[in-house]
């Protein structure tokens, strides 16, 4: 893994601020790029993890298994360029996600639930390809209830501008606004480029990030490869060229009220929520995922 970070002299004048390459990690049967969060800096906005789980094929009787876990704090952003993922949760919701379909679920003062292939993609050839995202939550909103919410292909917003095809997933942004109830004010876009197209991020926008998904893009005359996060500098115009056809994920918003505590799958903007958590989960005071019987095990 190799974080850049712009400091010095004439390189402080770039738009991008911080880079981080490739950071393969096992889940679930599949590899993904957990690109977020660094040492250096755990927020975009609110965004506070980012994993782009990489295009596998999986043989007839393979799939995900993301068995049952906790999450307290946050939102999980589940959304697909391939394939098809079953989501259960404690609140005894079970939703199939397929591409261009989003499953945000907001944890809040906790929730467990599961990801796994559902039974027609395990009988065959089958390929999943997609992102998940974790939101923190505000403050106030640490403890709330929590909810899952499914929203169709057809009600995402889709933006044409010159040679990009953008679909706002959640947030404001290009003109458009997604019905996604959040939190907090951000933006998550699915940015397709064709070859020669340039595209600018509104420093209005708040905190910026994008994530090359596929082919390569330029930023202030340096090209960057797939696989690969730009985390842009606040306030500063940003233009972003494809020389080629190009796929990104761009995503931040307004800074979240203060730092938060990360450890495993608990976000907190106080520590001692976390070891809660923790002894919570040890002695099963989460919600159990109806028909999954499986169990995370707490990390040592």
């Amino acid at each position: 893994m190799t974080d850049t970070l712009n400091v010095d002299g004439r390189r402080d004048a770039l738009p991008v601020e911080l880079t981080v390459g490739p950071r393969l990690r096992p889940l679930g049967g599949l590899t993904v790029n957990r690109v977020w969060p660094t040492a250096r800096r755990r927020l975009i906005g609110p965004f506070v993890f980012f994993d782009h789980i990489q295009r596998a094929e999986l043989a007839p009787g393979m799939g995900l298994d993301v068995p049952p876990h906790p999450h307290i704090g946050l939102a999980t952003v589940t959304y697909l360029f391939e394939g098809a993922v079953l989501h259960r949760d404690s609140l005894g919701m079970a939703q199939v996600i397929k591409p261009g379909e989003l499953n945000w679920m907001t944890a809040g003062r906790g929730i467990t639930h599961s990801e796994r292939s559902p039974a027609d993609e395990r009988a065959r050839l089958s390929y999943v390809h997609g992102i998940q995202a974790w939101v923190a939550l505000p403050r106030e909103d640490e403890e709330m209830a929590p909810r899952f919410e499914h929203y169709g292909i057809d009600q995402v917003p889709v933006v044409d501008v010159a040679k990009a095809r953008l679909r706002v997933i959640a947030g404001a942004a290009f003109g458009a606004l997604s019905p996604v109830r959040t939190c907090s004010e951000l933006f998550y876009v699915d940015a397709d480029l064709a070859a020669g197209a340039s595209l600018d991020l509104d420093p209005a926008l708040g905190e910026r990030a994008a994530y090359i998904v596929s082919g390569r893009v330029v930023v202030g005359a340096v090209e960057y490869e797939a696989g690969r996060l730009l985390v842009f500098r606040n306030g500063m115009e940003v233009q972003i060229h494809a020389p080629e056809q190009a796929k990104l994920m761009l995503f931040g918003g307004d800074p979240l009220d203060g730092e938060r505590y990360i450890w495993w799958n608990f976000v907190s903007s106080y520590g001692g929520r976390i070891e809660m958590a923790k002894r919570d989960w040890q002695a099963g005071r989460f919600g159990a995922v109806p028909n999954d019987d499986e169990s995370m095990p707490l990390p040592e």
